[in-house]
């Protein structure tokens, strides 16, 4: 009876307390862990394997990584759209999956959250933009806000000092910057949370293309480009559909063939860490900046 007792007024404090407000910081620890409710300091049993990607960590990993000085972590918001004939609608998140975990390891103290599929691509009723094209899902402005405040504001709680933010496509870029601004002024700064738009520079991309590997494109008027394929060739060659090309003889974007495939992903891995040097590059000065606020 005492155990019942006990239970019923631990269940009515625990509710009558915000939720909201409610951390682990605040939290007192449970005296009997279970299943649901581990102890938060509980070591870790097994090895941590070497991924950055927070989806692929336990919680344990993740909690380690971060007492362990990885402060920092990239939030990247990627689309669900209509790409042209080739190429998936989920082409800006394939991208997203080669860049972020070459930015991550390049900053050496990083982790990344689960990239944001789901991103402004037009207005729904009517449809506009690309939510004309079949598979599209888009969100409204204000969704779009208010899904990554709640994003940050998770990071926040686990103890991140720096929160990146960085969009792959035209139209996540104005939410994302004014999610930064308005957290960063909530917050005083603390954590930061720095939108780094130098990361969304394709024409700097094509640029070094052309420069490095003789890449020169013509404008076949398709939403795509060998920037973009060669990247997603280096995380999947199927989401460029390149066995279907090949058989109709279509292997090739603006003018440039993609085949051989081993060449291809060789010039998409050198695109991966161009685009992460310049990132990492614009994120330390954000970072600098924000320190001497």
């Amino acid at each position: 009876m005492r155990a019942w007792v006990s239970t019923v007024l631990t269940l009515a404090l625990t509710a009558a307390s915000s939720p909201i407000r409610a951390t682990a910081a605040q939290t007192p620890q449970q005296a009997t862990p279970t299943a649901a409710n581990p102890a938060m300091d509980a070591p870790r049993p097994i090895d941590a394997v070497d991924s950055v990607f927070i989806e692929e960590l336990t919680w344990m990993e993740v909690r380690d990584a971060i007492r362990g000085g990885k402060k920092s972590v990239v939030v990247a918001t990627g689309g669900i759209e209509q790409n042209g004939p080739y190429l998936t609608t989920g082409k800006h998140n394939y991208v997203l999956r080669a860049t972020t975990e070459a930015i991550a390891r390049k900053l050496g103290n990083a982790l990344v959250a689960p990239i944001v599929p789901f991103v402004p691509e037009g207005g729904i009723e009517p449809p506009t933009s690309h939510m004309r094209y079949a598979g599209t899902i888009s969100l409204q402005e204000s969704t779009y806000a208010a899904l990554l405040t709640d994003i940050v504001a998770s990071l926040k709680q686990h103890g991140f000092e720096h929160i990146i933010l960085i969009g792959d496509s035209g139209g996540n870029q104005r939410g994302m910057k004014q999610v930064a601004s308005e957290l960063t002024t909530r917050w005083n700064g603390k954590p930061g949370v720095h939108f780094i738009p130098e990361f969304y520079d394709y024409p700097a991309a094509t640029k070094y293309a052309e420069a490095e590997m003789g890449i020169k494109q013509g404008d076949e008027g398709i939403h795509d480009d060998y920037v973009i394929t060669s990247i997603i060739m280096t995380v999947d060659p199927n989401q460029v559909r390149l066995k279907q090309r090949e058989a109709k003889g279509k292997a090739s974007i603006n003018g440039v063939s993609i085949t051989p495939a081993a060449r291809t992903i060789e010039h998409g891995h050198r695109l991966v860490s161009y685009r992460a040097d310049q990132t990492v590059a614009a994120i330390k000065k954000a970072l600098e900046a924000g320190s001497q606020k």
